[in-house]
């Protein structure tokens, strides 16, 4: 493991003191360094909307956007239950025990390639806001290294969000996590997008829209929005220096 990574991102993630803070990039940052830090093969963050019901905000890799997995990851599963019981679950071989636990989502995690997933739920004392599920190709438990990793980097990620929300509000939050699923939806439809125009995958094309927000200092749903409207062309993605705001191309 990158020690200086790990360290890099940790100090992002207590960052949400910030202004203009984007909580769309911020759950993708989660994901991403998760699966990265951890040693995965991909991540998925299941958030609680405002009125309880969870919801898929972030995934990692292709491989499970594009799985059954991504669509029954709400409905049962690891994450479902360590959001509900506010505990680590874990599955070393779902080929095995976990038809039995989750008939439904063992057998399509199996059929996209995976053996083993473990979900760590977003939680501070009583208040549990969602959950992280890391999900592996190969059977076999998470090491005691790689769960203390993935704990410390999803209660980080938590402190931050609680204490972006107590500082501002809970319906300021409440209003973030649903614009967050509003922009999940433009993100998705900019994705493909893009991907078509330029000829690259949706990792590619995600890459391309998150490079171009970052360094044009803009929201990430922003962006999408704006390449879906016209208002950024799929080559100013590329571009090496973007000017601030979106333009005419």
């Amino acid at each position: 493991m990158n020690a200086d990574r790990l360290a890099e991102t940790f100090v992002e993630l207590a960052d949400t003191l910030v202004e203009d803070f984007d909580v769309v990039e911020f759950l993708h940052l989660l994901t991403d360094r998760s699966a990265e830090l951890v040693g995965v093969d991909a991540a998925a963050l299941l958030l609680a909307d405002p009125h309880g019901r969870l919801e898929l905000i972030a995934t990692s890799g292709d491989r499970l956007r594009a799985a059954e997995p991504h669509r029954l990851h709400t409905v049962e599963g690891p994450g479902v239950d360590a959001f509900t019981t506010g505990a680590h679950v874990d599955e070393p071989n779902l080929r095995t025990d976990g038809h039995r636990r989750w008939p439904r989502f063992a057998p399509a995690a199996g059929a996209a390639g995976f053996a083993a997933v473990d979900a760590v739920p977003m939680r501070l004392r009583t208040d549990v806001l969602g959950a992280l599920t890391l999900f592996r190709t190969s059977p076999g438990p998470l090491g005691a290294t790689a769960l203390r990793t993935a704990t410390s980097l999803v209660e980080v990620a938590t402190i931050g969000l609680v204490q972006h929300r107590s500082l501002r509000h809970h319906q300021v939050l409440a209003e973030q996590l649903q614009s967050a699923l509003t922009s999940r939806v433009g993100i998705e439809q900019a994705k493909g997008l893009v991907a078509e125009r330029l000829q690259i995958d949706m990792d590619g094309a995600f890459a391309a829209l998150r490079g171009f927000a970052r360094a044009a200092n803009l929201k990430l749903g922003d962006v999408a929005r704006a390449v879906i409207e016209g208002r950024i062309s799929t080559r100013q993605l590329l571009s090496p220096n973007p000017r601030r705001g979106p333009h005419r191309p």
